[in-house]
């Protein structure tokens, strides 16, 4: 056999069973499971300095343990001095053993490194059972040097789901260990 992550190993052993019983599903196949994870950063600045574009390439390539892509804008806004098809920005999608070696360093190592940290919000859900969730600071994350560090940006990271509702979303996430407020 190969080497499987914890969460994973975790999910297949306590989450389905956990779930089944809160839901009542009859099949395994019914219970929701995680698809993927996207980690994306947009650097609005890059528009004057491209090197500030591959730094944030570089720093979700090390986060992720995945290569990143640079992303482009679709459309020209004037006022930004911003062309269509101009890279502003970077993201990685990650799958299978990737995603679930993420989750586990998001929650046992990054998130509890960020200041006066008491849960993530709960409003994130777009109805649909997919979640996403804002950083502040890059820096939160262990396999970034902070002394190489040019600017302290944020990132969205987007949880997608097979849940059809934002409660069972809730239910896996929380059961996969992502820490909600109390409310």
């Amino acid at each position: 056999m190969g080497y499987s992550p914890r969460l994973k190993e975790e999910y297949k052993g306590r989450v389905i069973n956990a779930l089944k019983e809160e839901f009542g599903y009859k099949n395994v196949m019914q219970v929701p499971k995680l698809k993927k994870i996207i980690v994306s950063r947009g650097v609005g600045a890059a528009v004057a300095d491209k090197k500030l574009l591959e730094y944030a390439v570089d720093e979700l390539t090390n986060i992720t343990g995945q290569m990143a892509i640079a992303t482009i804008s679709k459309k020209d806004v004037s006022n930004f001095k911003l062309r269509k098809g101009t890279p502003i920005g970077a993201k990685v999608t990650l799958r299978g053993e990737n995603m679930y070696e993420f989750l586990d360093r998001l929650i046992t190592c990054a998130l509890p490194r960020v200041r006066d940290f008491n849960g993530i919000r709960s409003t994130g859900f777009d109805g649909r059972g997919n979640y996403s969730l804002g950083i502040t600071e890059q820096i939160i994350f262990p396999e970034i040097d902070i002394d190489k560090v040019k600017r302290i940006d944020g990132m969205n990271i987007t949880f997608e789901t097979s849940a059809s509702t934002d409660k069972e979303a809730k239910s896996l996430l929380t059961q996969l260990g992502l820490p909600f407020k109390k409310n």
